[in-house]
């Protein structure tokens, strides 16, 4: 531990510093509604100052008040301070920090067996493939798919849903099919089947949003029909914070023989997930939003349905045999995992999940329900501030974020003063999330995201940053 500590210490000393965004950028930002925006100019940003090089206690000989205080021990970098402020790293929403564990694990395949998988019989190779491998199983585990085969690695949940839209969507989609989506998703969901609407003429239905500004699900029944062959909807919101009832729109879609996928990114790592229960065709995951390396992710897709698909990338890897006009094709996972994958990666996701799993997710899951309900709770008691999607009272499930805005103030600014004035690391902007923003009636806004290494203190420190930033962008007036 400590010399993992001690290295996080050297690159947080490296980090260099950013000016902050100048005053005419800032004046050509757009307003996030009809009412006015300020305009701030901002001083050079400092840099970090890091006490990582230190090694965390050990939980066993200091008991802690809560999981926050028990996992932070556990992640380097948030030991460090920005002009004598602790950060506080609320942008989870976007990617997740790491543990000690995953960096060694990481560090240990480079260091120790770095290899490709499946094709060397040599020692390194062997042990490189069995960890690529049981990575794949633990990430089977982990969601409780039915077998290790049904687990794709990708690069990203982005891939993981191009893979569906057009190794499934472009071979099974033609003139006049439906796919239903939510004004709610992410680009992501949304971008891949723009393309595949584009190339076979199938029609893209958005599902709105009710009055507590959560995905209508009886529009949504109502949208789907004989002509519907897939809807693609998200499991929680990154932004509303809300979750839709996956086995009620599964079995909905079922009577007419559509298929279901499910954008898990902002479920998978706060929440218990099991795929057999809910029953979608295909659910994706994203390594760096739980904890495990950038530039992995997972696709679960049941496995028939992964058998009757072409692939999606040509190469080495996905093939069984190449002759010189055609090719004839693996079976899955492999069949989708052309040329040499992200194999520390993946394994570091593996790392990731048996980390996570310590814990339970389901302890995370009830520990940030009451973290967020205290953020929102938290949030209300700032004057002007307007948070968007449902409230703890009204939904059996509220993810621990919040996206806001305040009366005349640019999210924007409010991110980039808490940021320097204040350590603090929230989101500003759509959050990919555009379609959603207009539905609301605005171009951006603010969001702040927790995870279970946060804690009730840091919410505290946050709202009166909050509170100290308004009023300083406010007096600019």
């Amino acid at each position: 531990m400590a010399t993992t500590a001690a290295a996080a210490a050297a690159a947080a000393a490296s980090l260099r510093c950013f000016p902050s965004s100048s005053s005419s950028a800032l004046r050509n930002r757009g307003p996030i509604s009809n009412r006015g925006v300020g305009v701030v100019a901002f001083s050079p940003r400092r840099c970090a100052s890091s006490v990582a090089a230190v090694a965390a206690p050990s939980r066993e000989a200091e008991p802690a008040s809560s999981l926050g205080d028990l996992a932070r021990v556990d992640f380097p970098i948030l030991d460090q301070e920005f002009d004598g402020n602790k950060l506080v790293y609320f942008d989870n929403g976007a990617t997740s920090q790491k543990p000690s564990h995953v960096m060694k694990a990481l560090d240990d395949y480079y260091r120790f067996y770095n290899s490709n998988v499946h094709r060397g019989i040599h020692a390194l190779s062997a042990k490189a493939t069995a960890a690529y491998e049981n990575a794949r199983i633990k990430v089977a585990n982990f969601v409780n798919a039915a077998d290790s085969r049904e687990i794709i690695f990708t690069r990203n949940a982005t891939e993981a849903i191009n893979l569906v839209a057009y190794s499934w969507g472009l071979s099974n989609l033609k003139q006049g099919d439906e796919i239903v989506l939510t004004v709610a998703e992410h680009h992501s969901a949304i971008v891949p089947w723009q393309f595949v609407s584009q190339k076979t003429g199938a029609v893209l239905k958005y599902v709105g949003l009710t009055k507590e500004e959560v995905p209508d699900i009886e529009q949504l029944k109502g949208l789907i029909s004989s002509k519907t062959k897939i809807v693609v909807v998200h499991h929680v919101s990154n932004v509303l914070g809300s979750m839709l009832p996956i086995e009620e729109i599964v079995t909905c879609s079922n009577r007419v023989g559509a298929k279901v996928l499910v954008d898990a990114c902002q479920s998978v790592p706060h929440m218990p997930v099991d795929v057999q229960k809910l029953g979608a065709d295909f659910l994706v995951g994203s390594s760096h939003k739980m904890c495990g390396p950038t530039g992995v992710g997972f696709l679960h897709g049941k496995y028939e349905i992964l058998s009757s698909m072409e692939p999606f990338l040509g190469g080495g890897e996905m093939i069984a045999d190449v002759f010189q006009d055609k090719s004839t094709y693996a079976e899955p996972p492999s069949r989708f995992e052309a040329g040499t994958p992200a194999i520390g990666e993946a394994i570091g996701l593996g790392a990731a999940i048996d980390y996570l799993s310590q814990f339970g997710m389901q302890r995370i899951h009830e520990y940030e329900k009451e973290l967020g309900t205290y953020l929102y709770e938290s949030l209300l008691s700032v004057p002007n501030v307007r948070i968007y999607g449902p409230s703890p009272s009204q939904s059996c499930h509220r993810a621990p974020l919040c996206s806001f805005n305040v009366e005349n103030v640019h999210p924007t600014d409010i991110a980039e003063i808490l940021d320097l004035q204040h350590g603090i690391a929230i989101r500003s902007g759509h959050h990919c999330a555009q379609i959603l923003h207009r539905t609301l009636g605005i171009n951006a806004s603010a969001r702040a995201s927790l995870h279970f290494y946060n804690t009730k203190e840091e919410v505290d420190v946050f709202i009166n940053g909050l509170k100290d930033t308004i009023e300083f962008l406010t007096s600019q007036h």
